[in-house]
């Protein structure tokens, strides 16, 4: 099997390089959502402090420009009623005018359209019939089919981007499952949903997988938690971008609903995770005004910074700043096969910030290194506090390209239970998609009130039923199309609930068909236990009473995990042949000489000393003065406090 995520869809979206132009429905007096956007998408991204005194909102450029969304009458009620007719001919006028246009796809989404989807139904065969008179084959996408979700504006982005940035992803996709096929490869071609599953590259709704890049590390520590028997474990991802921070809270991973992703919010489910602009290649600057140091919000990314002669870039980053402390090796990044220059990085560094701040080089750069350490620290501490957690209960995963090389600074001072490292952390994500089943995942909202009442708890059973019947007739569909027997899946049915009053809900498990007693009372049940586990205990609320807002439903087929080998412990000291020498390396203020040691080379059971720098060609693991780190049975490092 091969496992892709959706990078290439997430960085078109980025890039605003997606296929256009895109033609769009909506109810009347809607026609200007992309203009006025919701506040909280003006301000995404931006400090707490610039969004708490509104001083920064910046409105995207829209996907779709104004002249390419037409207003229909038409009104669905809140409660599923028609209340005014779709208007036939405009549909009829719209669709023409936007065909002669040049559109190259036709998005409908009207505004109550997750209650009731007659009028998007209604609109779709209509634009067929005109589409057809006009000799015209483009293809015409429904809010309701593919995401019959609360949230217009939301729900409005997904469909769109699923048109913009997926569509002509999946061309790729099926370029790539053509050239395995001729390679002579029979194993499926699947890729990474940003809820935890694989879908095939035919699955209708794409969009899914847009943000599945790094959900794989979350799935990778899951299931070395499994092995290693963790249940509360914080997920830190550092890349040359940004830190990706998720939680296992007692072995439950949580799910988010309305991400932002590239400053759009969508109405997608996503292991939940929280991202920072705080990678290796965030660029380094001196605010002339102030003298004060500023990192990023631009990336130098892949091309690494000033110490890359061919990248273009003058502006020093933070590996040009490990590379002048000597915690990288110059010759040996990525193997050898990208050449960076020390003096090149160093050149840099003194130019652009030691003469700004009347410092010399190494303290400038530890200085700039360790701002970027205290970032990510403050971030996943505020994450796991934000829990009503402390470090104490958790142990932390590092992994991704720079997640070793800078584990040992974001987690200085943080008490966490312990601190691992992977030998392939550069591809920890690429392992944690590999151990993803294949899983379809629909979402409906519902919107339903839970009362003392026999009447109103039976309405909700037979509701939550109706819709996880319908949910699973969709998602056997899918596994149909995919050549696969949807009578072997198995179907988890879940709901997203709240005390009701409350701004956010959160993901439940529960047995189906349910029935409006005991089911609904151990579902009840299951919310309060999950509630206390995710937020402190103490604030439970049964008293204000219970709110159903979505029925969902996932299919999964098993598929075969990839094997944790164990490898036999054969003494703290390492042999001979892993030593690679020394190096000096700048850590708190002083010069170190380090030890060198070959990260491959290295058994299960060695004890690395402080201060050492360990080298594969894919990532570099720092060890500093004071600390050590055991290689166990998994080769997984686990670094002390100090």
């Amino acid at each position: 099997m091969g496992n892709y995520s959706g990078t290439s869809m997430l960085n078109r979206l980025l890039e605003r390089r997606g296929d256009g132009p895109i033609g769009v429905l909506v109810t009347a007096g809607m026609e200007d959502y992309f203009r006025m956007e919701r506040a909280a998408q003006t301000y995404a991204g931006y400090p707490f402090s610039d969004r708490l005194h509104v001083v920064t909102h910046v409105h995207n450029e829209p996907l779709v420009p104004r002249r390419y969304i037409k207003g229909i009458r038409e009104r669905i009620s809140f409660f599923g009623e028609e209340v005014v007719p779709l208007y036939q001919e405009e549909v009829k006028t719209a669709v023409r005018a936007l065909a002669h246009q040049g559109v190259r796809a036709l998005c409908v989404s009207f505004l109550y359209s997750y209650r009731d989807p007659r009028h998007e139904i209604e609109a779709f065969e209509i634009a067929r019939e005109v589409l057809l008179e006009e000799g015209i084959d483009i293809p015409v996408y429904l809010s309701s089919r593919s995401n019959p979700v609360r949230g217009d504006l939301a729900r409005l982005n997904t469909l769109v981007v699923e048109v913009y940035a997926a569509r002509p992803s999946r061309q790729q996709l099926f370029d790539i499952r053509d050239r395995l096929k001729g390679e002579g490869s029979v194993a499926p071609v699947r890729v990474l949903a940003s809820y935890g599953g694989t879908v095939s590259p035919d699955v209708e709704w794409l969009v899914t997988t847009l943000i599945s890049g790094p959900i794989g590390g979350i799935l990778g520590a899951r299931r070395l938690s499994e092995a290693l028997h963790f249940e509360n474990v914080v997920c830190t991802d550092v890349g040359g971008t940004s830190f990706d921070v998720g939680l296992i809270t007692e072995r439950e991973l949580l799910t988010r609903t309305e991400p932002t992703v590239a400053r759009f919010l969508l109405t997608l489910p996503t292991l939940a995770m929280d991202s920072i602009g705080a990678g290796t290649g965030t660029l380094v600057r001196i605010d002339p005004a102030v003298k004060r140091v500023m990192l990023g919000p631009d990336s130098a990314g892949y091309l690494l910074g000033a110490c890359n002669a061919d990248s273009g870039i003058t502006v020093p980053s933070i590996t040009d700043c490990d590379l002048a402390l000597g915690y990288i090796n110059p010759d040996y990044f990525l193997g050898g096969e990208v050449k960076v220059d020390r003096d090149r990085a160093l050149a840099a560094i003194e130019e652009q910030i030691v003469e700004p701040l009347n410092s010399d080089p190494f303290s400038a750069a530890e200085g700039v290194v360790r701002l970027l350490e205290t970032q990510m620290r403050d971030h996943l501490y505020g994450m796991v506090l934000g829990l009503g957690y402390a470090p104490e209960n958790y142990r932390l995963f590092g992994y991704g390209g720079g997640g070793p090389l800078h584990v040992a600074g974001y987690s200085e001072g943080l008490s966490f239970q312990d601190i691992l490292v992977p030998s392939w952390a550069a591809a920890f994500s690429a392992f944690g998609g590999a151990c993803a089943d294949y899983a379809y995942r629909y979402d409906r909202s519902i919107d339903l009130l839970i009362t003392p009442e026999l009447s109103a708890r039976k309405m909700v059973a037979e509701s939550l039923n109706q819709a996880w019947a319908d949910i699973r007739s969709r998602i056997g569909q899918e596994f149909l199309r995919d050549g696969l027997n949807p009578d072997e899946m198995s179907f988890v049915p879940s709901v997203r609930m709240q005390y009701l009053g409350m701004l956010d809900d959160i993901e439940v498990r529960t047995t189906w068909p349910i029935n409006s007693e005991d089911s609904l009372t151990s579902l009840i049940v299951r919310f309060d236990d999950l509630f206390a586990k995710i937020f402190a205990r103490s604030a439970r609320s049964p008293e204000a009473g219970y709110f159903v807002t979505k029925a969902i439903g996932v299919g999964i087929l098993p598929t075969e995990k990839p094997v944790l080998p164990k490898f036999p412990l054969q003494g703290a000291t390492p042999t001979i042949n892993a030593h690679k020498g020394t190096r000096k390396l700048y850590w708190h203020g002083e010069w170190h000489t380090a030890n060198l040691w070959e990260m491959d080379r290295l058994h299960s059971g060695n004890e690395i000393q402080g201060p050492s720098v360990v080298e594969a060609p894919a990532t570099t693991f720092l060890v500093p003065p004071g600390r050590k780190a055991i290689l166990d049975t998994y080769r997984v490092f686990h670094l002390d406090n100090g």
